[in-house]
């Protein structure tokens, strides 16, 4: 695709990053058009409406650009990837993790180059099901235990400051968390844990810069998935700092697998629902079953990405 020809259908969230999306897309579309290229922007906060606007803007040609969060993206990603699109990402959202996993600028000039003369690449890609079928695509990883829990915290902190948020949702969910007594199955071999959370990745990190999976990569058509066995309150707090740059991987009470189909069941140790999560967004309950687990399967090289 050629500079010259390429075109943009935005797909922006203007709920993302409390109300920052509209904000950064104003002057982009406005260098973007000032360089030649065709710019649509479309509003939505309707998941159910972008499969119909992903085939219209893949149908012409142009470009679709997530403009949001890891939410808004991994609910683009899935679309796109079907229609064998061309996706990219504008970061407007609290965390950008998926946005940090690919290194996109952060000011209107650089996005425009990134935009008008980015390379493509393929990435991989998660398949989620839960244990009644239904099925979600998500381009960073899902989670559940605590972690899932500090997102739950997170949607109802927006009075807080945005730098706060995620590290005082960590803590907070951290002081009153429960262990999870699970069943983890990777590529079919099962073992059986006590664990503060499980997460399965794609993407190195989540929770606003959280260097959760540090040896992940979008391409590699594997997934990485860590698990922090349970420990006491205030030893998981004191180590919460080491997640931010990968270094709680060499901890005693974290395992490190990789595999391309994970399948998830267990409940708090004492009985009670384990939320679950993906990029952001909650995927509701663990399922307790080992028979009808949650699975998620790497779908590799699935997303065509300009980065």
């Amino acid at each position: 695709m050629s500079t010259t020809a390429r075109s943009f259908a935005f797909l922006v969230n203007p709920a993302s990053g409390g109300g920052a999306a509209p904000k950064v897309v104003v002057p982009l579309a406005r260098a973007l058009r000032e360089a030649g290229a065709e710019v649509e922007v479309t509003y939505t906060t309707s998941a159910a409406e972008t499969p119909a606007l992903v085939e219209d803007a893949v149908a012409r040609g142009a470009v679709v650009v997530s403009v949001g969060g890891d939410g808004m993206l991994s609910s683009v990603a899935g679309s796109v990837s079907e229609r064998d699109g061309v996706l990219a990402v504008v970061p407007a959202g609290r965390g950008n993790d998926f946005a940090r996993m690919l290194a996109i600028p952060h000011d209107t000039a650089a996005q425009a180059r990134l935009l008008l003369s980015g390379v493509e690449r393929r990435i991989d890609l998660l398949r989620v099901t839960a244990g009644d079928g239904t099925t979600a695509v998500v381009a960073g990883s899902v989670y559940a235990g605590v972690d899932a829990r500090a997102a739950e915290i997170v949607d109802r902190s927006h009075w807080l400051p945005s730098r706060l948020q995620y590290p005082v949702a960590a803590v907070r969910a951290l002081a009153t968390y429960r262990p999870v007594a699970c069943t983890l199955e990777v590529d079919g071999v099962r073992s059986e844990h006590q664990a503060a959370t499980v997460v399965v990745a794609n993407s190195r990190f989540y929770g606003k810069g959280m260097a959760i999976a540090p040896a992940a990569t979008l391409d590699d058509g594997l997934l990485d998935v860590i698990v922090i066995e349970a420990a006491s309150r205030s030893g998981l707090i004191r180590s919460l700092p080491k997640v931010y740059d990968g270094s709680h991987v060499d901890l005693d009470q974290v395992t490190v697998l990789t595999g391309r189909r994970v399948g998830l069941s267990g409940t708090h140790r004492g009985g009670g629902a384990v939320p679950v999560g993906a990029d952001g967004e909650a995927l509701g309950p663990l399922p307790a079953d080992p028979a009808t687990p949650l699975t998620v399967e790497l779908v590799p090289a699935a997303l065509r990405i300009l980065a």
